[in-house]
């Protein structure tokens, strides 16, 4: 736990996010360094800085969610043997990926407890300290929010470190109430934040309500749920939210700020290594071995859907066409994924996931120096979500309305980059509430595909058993006894023993 609580406590920032302040902070303490609005959100760009990270979202964490799911798994065998732990359901307490993105979760934390606690020390208008101190809550509420769901009952600091004896010997908060904070973090931010932000990279009303419509549905409180989506629905055009016509855009960086979907994106600047921050490996990692289409280089074929998820997916879906790479090439000669071991012993003879490849926007070696933004909630998952909740609320009368959330985004799906398509054809009225519950999945699994949600969709609908069975996309032995959780790193165990004992099975 050591590793974190420094983090915490001297919270170095590096350069912000792209579209943010560019302000490198060295936070000492809230007294002696906040003094004006501007150091306040110096400090709140940091938070979201750290997330832009190799050992976060740039590989780590986001690379784990990809392979936790049934959408993805290894592809190349000799990969790093902690990547194929994650994805075979066989890691342990001392998981170096684990060990990676757990205290970078803290530095996060770190960073928006700091200016939390600084938002009291300064002086000026206080609708505008309040709108940054609500982009920490909001930051806040996002790192506890990914944690809880992976490992449960955790340590959860909501307050400035100045010495180090105070959080190590903290003990585990229990999973329901790391829950009820996190939803008061985002009612204050809804409360405080503004309808729009300049960027997409910062949190808006929007966003903080779209986060509590998530966080209420993987709790099964679908009427809040319903009620939080509903509200961001209503009021689309005050927020300036939309569907973008054409799905492909929603990938491409050269889009990224002009789009109209995103609620919260994650930008990384092309920017060198700095400890880390600003490295961006998920084109590496998603990328095909040995294939020579791009100048920044080859892939990586680590994470890689498996031929029953490219074959279970309609070829008349422009979706499906958007999330995979079919060609790559080597020299002047092209290749059908039939023939990608050609390219390279190291290669996988699948189709790819394109979505982090075709039209990021690359740079560097293998595209690690991207100018990516990565969109971490978009409006399509707000009219899912919407849709899902009223029908466990209401099936019958609340039909209708569900069917009009799903339908409009397959209305999207049929532009295939300006020309018209009858395919997916709109979902007819009247389904019951089984049937609805079990399209409205399916939609989620292909609208948001390797958009890193679908493990948190297995694990809050209990549904591993079958995702990972005989009939499933992937088949791995699965234990739901153990298996809905990640393990607490044992490093911190035996560093503070009031954390344990580990999740069940470790």
């Amino acid at each position: 736990m050591k590793k974190y609580i420094i983090l915490i406590a001297t919270a170095i920032f590096a350069t912000a996010c792209s579209d943010l302040e560019e302000n490198p902070v060295g936070l000492l303490a809230p007294e002696s360094f906040f003094k004006t609005p501007a150091d306040l959100q110096a400090s709140a760009n940091g938070s979201f800085a750290y997330m832009a990270s190799e050992k976060y979202w740039g590989r780590q964490l986001s690379m784990s969610l990809l392979l936790r799911g049934d959408m993805a798994q290894i592809g190349d065998l000799t990969t790093t043997p902690a990547r194929v732990e994650v994805d075979q359901f066989r890691m342990n307490d001392g998981s170096e990926i684990v060990s990676a993105f757990w205290p970078q979760s803290y530095a996060i934390i770190g960073a928006a407890n700091q200016t939390i606690a600084g938002a009291a020390k300064v002086s000026g208008d206080a609708n505008t300290i309040n709108a940054i101190a609500a982009q920490a809550y909001f930051s806040r509420a996002f790192a506890y929010y990914h944690l809880v769901r992976l490992f449960g009952a955790i340590p959860y600091i909501d307050f400035a470190v100045k010495d180090i004896a105070t959080v190590n010997s903290i003990s585990k908060t229990s999973e329901a109430d790391v829950y009820t904070k996190i939803i008061a973090d985002l009612k204050y931010a809804k409360e405080w934040l503004p309808n729009k932000q300049p960027v997409r990279s910062l949190p808006s009303k929007a966003t903080a309500a779209a986060y509590l419509a998530s966080v209420y549905l993987t709790l099964g409180d679908n009427q809040k749920a319903y009620n939080e989506a509903k509200y961001v629905i209503d009021n689309e055009g005050l927020f300036g939210l939309d569907l973008d016509a054409n799905y492909q855009d929603l990938f491409d960086s050269s889009k990224a700020l002009t789009l109209k979907e995103p609620l919260f994106t994650i930008d990384f600047i092309g920017q060198s290594r700095v400890n880390d921050l600003g490295q961006d490996y998920l084109a590496s990692i998603t990328g095909i071995r040995g294939d020579q289409t791009f100048s920044f280089g080859e892939g990586w074929s680590v994470a890689v859907p498996s031929l029953k998820v490219f074959n279970d997916w309609n070829q008349r879906d422009y979706r499906r066409a958007v999330s995979f790479d079919t060609i790559g090439k080597k020299g002047t000669i092209t290749y059908d994924y039939t023939k990608f071991t050609t390219m390279s012993s190291r290669a996988v003879n699948r189709p790819h996931i394109a979505k982090y490849f075709r039209k990021i926007g690359l740079a560097g070696l293998n595209g690690r120096e991207s100018s990516s933004n990565y969109i971490m909630m978009r409006y399509a998952e707000v009219l899912l979500i919407a849709a899902e909740a009223l029908n466990e609320i209401n099936p019958v009368t609340g039909n209708i309305e569900a069917t009009s959330y799903v339908n409009r985004i397959r209305a999207r799906a049929r532009n295939r980059a300006g020309v018209p398509s009858n395919y997916p054809a709109n979902e007819i009225v009247g389904l019951s509430q089984t049937d609805f519950r079990k399209m409205v999945l399916r939609e989620r699994r292909l609208e948001l595909a390797f958009e890193f949600g679908r493990w948190y969709d297995i694990k809050r609908l209990k549904i591993g058993v079958e995702a990972f069975g005989a009939n499933g996309l992937e088949q791995q032995v699965f234990d739901p006894l153990k298996d809905y959780y990640f393990p607490l790193p044992g490093r911190e165990l035996e560093k503070n023993p009031n954390l344990k004992p580990n999740n069940t099975g470790y």
